[in-house]
C-alpha cells in the first residue's frame, strides 16, 4: 500500500491527513485559505435541481470552515452518448445559481466522458484567522447544534424508487439539500468566535461526524434522541426498508463506539448513521451563548436548527463515544 506522504511546511493548517473538511494554510497572517473538492452521482430526477444540491454540497466545506466561498470550478463526468446536452446545461445552470447564491465565482472546469453522471465542484475560499472553524476544539459541557434536518440519504433512497406518495417528504428533502450551509455569515463576529467547533454531516452520517469531532480522545458526546429534527416521512420511509448502502457501512463503521441507553426503534437507530447529502453543519457552542447562535441560525432560514446534545469529559477507560439517551 502506498504510504500518504507527509506534508511539512508551517503554512499548511489542515491536509488529508486529518479529519478536517478541507485543506487550509497560511496566506498571511490575517488570513487563511480553504480549498475543497466534492461531486455525487444523481439525487434526484430534475437536472437543475441536481445541480444546485450538488453545489451546495460541494460548498458547504468552506462554510464549515468559517470561510467564505470565493471562486468555484466545475467537475463533470456525463455520459453524452446516452444522455442529451441539454440536461447536462440544466446540471451546469443549477450548479451556477448556487455558486452565485454563495457570493462565488464559477469560472469553468473539467469534463470527462462517464457512464453515470456525475457533478460537482471544487471550490476556494478563505477565512480570517481569528474566526476559523476546525472539526476539533469543543469543549465540555459545550451544547451541539445541528442547522437541518436528518434522513436525505433515506429519502433519496425513496425517491430513487419512486416510493414516495407524500409530496411533502420529497420537497422538504430536496428544500434542505438545496439550502446553502451558509451560516457564518448569519453570526455577528463576536458570535463567530463563540463557536468552538464545526462540521458537516454528510456521507458519514451523524454519528460519524460526532465522532470526527470527538477524534483528540478528550470528549464523549450524549445525544438527545428526541431532540433530533426529521424530515417527514422519513421513519416511515426506514421502516419500509429503504436504507442507502452507506447508511448499513457506517452502522458497521461506527457501531460499536456508540452506546443506546433508550429504547429506540431500528428507524430510529438507521436515522443515526444514515448517510446525508447536503447535510447540515454541527456547531459546538458554549451554553451561555447557545441560544444566541441557534436564534441567528433560525433567522437565517435554517427554522429546524435544534440543540441535540452535549458534550462532556471522556472516561479514563473508554474511547471517546457517543451516548444515545
Amino acid at each position: 500500500m502506498t504510504e500518504i506522504p507527509n506534508i511539512e511546511d508551517e503554512r499548511i493548517l489542515a491536509t488529508w491527513r486529518g479529519g478536517e473538511d478541507a485543506a487550509l494554510w497560511k496566506i498571511d497572517d490575517r488570513r487563511l485559505g480553504v480549498m475543497t473538492v466534492d461531486f455525487i452521482t444523481p439525487v434526484v430526477d430534475d437536472p437543475y435541481l441536481w445541480g444546485q444540491v450538488a453545489a451546495a454540497n460541494s460548498i458547504s466545506d468552506v462554510f464549515a470552515m468559517g470561510g467564505r466561498p470565493i471562486v468555484a470550478l466545475n467537475v463533470v463526468g456525463f455520459p453524452t452518448k446516452k444522455l442529451d446536452l441539454d440536461i447536462l446545461k440544466k446540471i451546469l445552470a443549477g450548479g451556477f445559481s448556487k455558486t452565485r447564491e454563495a457570493g462565488a465565482f464559477l469560472v469553468g472546469g473539467h469534463s470527462v466522458q462517464d457512464e453515470e453522471p456525475k457533478y460537482g465542484l471544487v471550490v476556494y475560499g478563505e477565512v480570517n484567522a481569528d474566526e476559523v472553524w476546525r472539526t476539533s476544539g469543543a469543549r465540555a459541557r459545550d451544547l451541539l447544534i445541528l442547522t437541518k434536518p436528518l434522513g436525505t440519504g433515506i429519502a433519496v433512497t425513496g425517491i430513487k424508487a419512486d416510493m414516495i406518495d407524500d409530496r411533502e417528504t420529497v420537497e422538504e428533502t430536496i428544500r434542505w439539500m438545496t439550502k446553502l450551509n451558509d451560516v457564518p455569515r448569519a453570526l455577528s463576529d463576536d458570535l463567530r468566535r463563540e463557536v468552538h467547533a464545526v462540521t458537516d454531516v454528510t456521507g458519514f452520517g451523524l454519528t460519524g461526524h460526532i465522532l470526527d469531532m470527538l477524534d483528540q480522545g478528550e470528549l464523549d458526546f450524549h445525544l438527545s434522541l428526541q431532540d433530533l429534527p426529521v424530515l417527514p416521512g422519513v421513519l416511515g420511509l426506514a421502516d419500509a426498508g429503504l436504507i442507502p448502502e452507506g447508511t448499513y457501512r457506517n452502522r458497521i463503521a461506527y457501531q460499536d463506539r456508540v452506546r443506546i441507553e433508550r429504547k429506540a426503534s431500528d428507524a430510529e437507530i438507521d436515522l443515526l448513521f444514515d448517510a446525508q447529502t447536503s447535510g447540515g453543519l454541527l456547531l459546538a457552542v458554549s451554553p451561555q451563548r447557545t441560544e444566541e447562535v441557534l436564534s441567528a441560525c433560525r433567522g437565517a432560514g435554517f427554522q429546524r436548527a435544534a440543540v441535540i446534545g452535549e458534550f462532556s469529559p471522556c472516561g479514563a477507560a473508554t474511547h471517546p463515544s457517543v451516548t444515545v439517551k
